[in-house]
């Protein structure tokens, strides 16, 4: 697992001005954006996005294709992308996940009128069960 990956993507530029953003090398890793900035911007979250679910699943992640290797097509543009993981890892690794929980009617009916928060209690629960102090 790398902390940084440098992919060449096509920015594909359509007649209306939207600019859709392929990563030849990763299939299924797309994105769009206009003007240049947000495509930019769209096609790192795309990237980072795509590799760390790479790096979860336990895929191989392929090499770049050197961009003198590529032949953008009429209207593309080749344009390197760089994304820098460990931030991107942490976002994602602290991100909030639901959970379904089943309650008796009568504690649930308890609760709401006590006006408690399921989430803080099953938090508080779960630290003192496992033996966490933060």
């Amino acid at each position: 697992m790398k902390d940084k990956y440098v992919y060449p993507a096509f920015f594909c530029y359509d007649e209306g001005g939207e600019i859709g953003v392929v990563f030849p090398d990763l299939p299924g890793c797309v994105s769009q954006g206009t003007p240049e900035e947000e495509a930019l911007r769209m096609a790192r979250e795309a990237l980072s996005l795509h590799l760390f679910g790479m790096e979860e699943d336990g895929d191989e992640i392929p090499e770049p294709t050197r961009p003198t290797e590529l032949s953008p097509g009429k209207d593309q543009v080749i344009v390197l992308v760089d994304v820098f993981m460990p931030p991107f890892r942490e976002k994602m690794n602290n991100r909030a996940v639901n959970r379904m929980v089943t309650l008796p009617r009568w504690l649930d009916a308890e609760a709401k009128a006590a006006k408690i928060s399921y989430s803080q209690v099953l938090q508080e629960g779960l630290k003192t069960r496992l033996g966490i102090k933060a």
